[in-house]
């Protein structure tokens, strides 16, 4: 142990994240069909069509935390959710888990991160097989992977169900006898099953009504504490996000744009499609007040905007926005912004 004036010092080294994310990118390509190639053959310049969904994220997943994802629809979000949960694997950068690559794990090793990484879907009735009971649904999966014996599943979904808040004597049900609230926690408890660490959770609130959208929340944060559990929390929705999540992510065309503490973003952001995100949010105030949209569209990602992405709607934009690409530049500690505004004199000394 260290001493300071012959005094031990103890030195605590920070926990390496549960998840690590460098350099994520995904890559839809859609190659020239026949009629495109016959064409081309007549002098025609079909190509290949790539779709940027993801484009370079870098994150770090803290054990126990709950991040919240946040952006339009088409950013790219939900196939990082896909990403780290292994369903579609990245085209290019790496994933590591509990200090290791995905490509570097063993057999074993790479079972146990399918098992710890588990995936709550947005909409409960085409997540769950509507032909197979309830029972099942829940159940297969861990009688399969030995978490717990054939014998003993009835037994151990009933106490799946009561966790979730589903009575037991459904377990013989099927998906369509079921309203929305329920289907989602039956999905939440397909999850648990496997006893995971991190849990993407993929607008797993959008489609259901206001009400419900509070009790999976409130049931989301109860889980949370009694199984140390990780969330990645991925939402269009900064409202909801702000109610579970220690750190957003605001995610624009693939890119992350910027990533601080749940209070920074909702009182000190940095970027401009986070105050735009924010400014769309509705209040209880009974003040008059005007509401400004974020100008036009969502770019394609087939074709998306050079330098950064957000240029073409931002108010602030200037020259070099269009022509260079913001970095990723750390403002305070925790807090991350990618804008070229950071670098004015004034917008610099105030960071």
């Amino acid at each position: 142990m260290p001493q300071l004036a012959g005094i031990p010092v103890t030195t605590t080294a920070t926990p390496a994240p549960l998840l690590q994310l460098r350099g994520i990118e995904k890559r839809f390509v859609q190659p020239v069909d026949v009629a495109g190639r016959i064409a081309n053959l007549l002098g025609a310049n079909n190509r290949a069509a790539v779709v940027h969904a993801v484009a370079g994220v870098d994150l770090d997943v803290r054990a126990g935390e709950v991040i919240g994802v946040v952006g339009e629809s088409g950013c790219g979000k939900s196939t990082l959710g896909r990403v780290i949960a292994d369903i579609s694997p990245a085209t290019e950068g790496e994933v590591s888990y509990q200090g290791k690559r995905l490509q570097d794990m063993t057999a074993p090793e790479r079972r146990a991160y399918a098992l710890g990484v588990q995936m709550i879907f947005q909409n409960p009735m085409a997540s769950l097989n509507p032909r197979m009971r309830v029972l099942d649904i829940i159940g297969e999966a861990p009688v399969v992977h030995g978490i717990v014996p054939a014998a003993k599943k009835t037994e151990y979904v009933g106490g799946l169900m009561r966790q979730v808040g589903l009575d037991p004597d459904y377990a013989q049900r099927y998906p369509h006898q079921f309203s929305g609230g329920q289907r989602q926690r039956i999905g939440i408890a397909r999850a648990l099953a496997l006893k995971p660490r991190l849990i993407v959770c993929d607008e797993a609130v959008a489609a259901l009504d206001v009400s419900i959208q509070a009790q999976v929340l409130n049931l989301f944060l109860e889980l949370r504490r009694e199984f140390d559990l990780t969330y990645l929390f991925i939402s269009h929705n900064l409202g909801v996000v702000g109610h579970v999540s220690d750190r957003v992510v605001i995610m624009y065309l693939g890119r992350v744009v910027e990533v601080a503490p749940t209070d920074v973003v909702f009182n000190r952001p940095n970027h401009p499609y986070t105050q735009a995100l924010l400014a769309e949010l509705p209040t209880l105030e009974t003040t008059r007040r005007a509401y400004q949209p974020i100008k036009g569209e969502l770019p394609s990602p087939l074709r998306p905007p050079t330098g950064c992405s957000f240029h073409p709607r931002c108010p602030h934009a200037m020259p070099r926005c269009a022509a260079e690409l913001p970095a990723l530049r750390t403002l305070a500690d925790g807090h991350a912004s990618a804008c070229h505004l950071n670098d004015l004199p004034s917008n610099a000394a105030s960071a």
